[in-house]
């Protein structure tokens, strides 16, 4: 792997202040990639990043919308391309987890959970692929996806599952042209209410015995990013929970 495989493309990272989002975003423009990051209210830490990749050589742009809106999802990759000049690379990572069991989900919680979760990325990926020209879109998922069920988030469970079944769709809908795969994380990173120990608490219950870091979820990234034989894949960095189908957290 070359340290500039991105040279000259561009990638859209949503969600791309924060966290994940965040470590993808500068993974990529560690790569060479220009990247423009998504936020939905995260302004100033957006435009920090920004300036940290700029300061470092490198093209970055920031782009506001609220993908629980649909109005402001509609022509997102767009205005991104208008500030970048082109597209080459959509990351789906922004969502919204919140906790929820069955018997008290109401429907406006399912339908926020769906259209952040699933629908945001199912637009923007056509979107994308409404250019006519070679691209790529990545997912992140979760690896509660290869569970039965998470009791405790209903919506989250149901949005992610439909956003793993949208991968594959979506792969074969949008060949040869566009590849589309996942990334499905584990205990990488804890939520942002978790309790001090959270992760070290997941590591026993591990096929691996010890937690990840957002260092592996973007390993994860640049391999499909580099791999263009692969498409329709999802690829669960979770230290082997999803081989036991179990629902940590």
């Amino acid at each position: 792997m070359t340290d500039k495989m991105l040279a000259g493309q561009v990638a859209l990272v949503t969600g791309g202040a924060l966290r994940l989002g965040r470590a993808i975003a500068e993974g990529l423009a560690a790569d060479g990639a220009d990247v423009v990051i998504h936020y939905g209210a995260s302004s100033e830490a957006a435009e920090g990043l920004a300036e940290q990749l700029r300061a470092r050589g490198g093209r970055a742009f920031i782009v506001q919308a609220d993908l629980a809106v649909g109005q402001e999802v509609e022509g997102l990759v767009q205005r991104a391309v208008a500030l970048a000049g082109r597209m080459d690379l959509l990351v789906n990572n922004a969502s919204v987890f919140p906790p929820g069991d069955l018997a008290a989900l109401r429907p406006s919680e399912l339908t926020q959970n769906l259209q952040v979760n699933a629908w945001a990325p199912l637009m923007l990926s056509r979107e994308l692929a409404g250019f006519g020209r070679p691209a790529q879109v990545v997912n992140l998922l979760d690896a509660r996806i290869a569970s039965s069920a998470d009791p405790d988030h209903v919506a989250y469970y149901l949005s992610k599952r439909m956003l793993a079944d949208l991968t594959r769709l979506l792969a074969l809908e949008l060949a040869p042209g566009i590849r589309v795969n996942g990334v499905a994380p584990g205990a990488v990173l804890a939520p942002a209410d978790a309790a001090p120990g959270y992760l070290e608490g997941l590591a026993a219950g591990l096929p691996l015995r010890r937690t990840g870091g957002s260092a592996d979820i973007v390993r994860a990234v640049r391999f499909l990013v580099q791999s263009p034989f692969v498409t329709g894949q999802v690829i669960f960095v979770d230290g082997g929970q999803h081989l036991k189908g179990s629902v940590h957290g």
